[in-house]
């Protein structure tokens, strides 16, 4: 949240006061897939899950 506010800031000139959380959402990102291993020489896969976090702000 706070670069979103420093981004308004920077980029519209808009006041820091006046900016409120209209829209926050999060979307699923890219998944690293691993290997652990396992007993008797077998492995298991892990997935590492990632996450797009969306925060939109908008003058009161």
């Amino acid at each position: 949240m706070l670069s979103a506010v420093a981004n308004a800031e920077n980029n519209f000139d808009l006041d820091r006061e006046d900016l409120v959380v209209s829209e926050a959402f999060v979307n699923e990102g890219p998944t690293l897939k691993r290997f652990r291993p396992r007993a008797k020489g077998s492995a298991s896969p892990i997935n590492k899950r990632t996450s797009h976090i969306t925060i939109t702000v908008t003058e009161k």
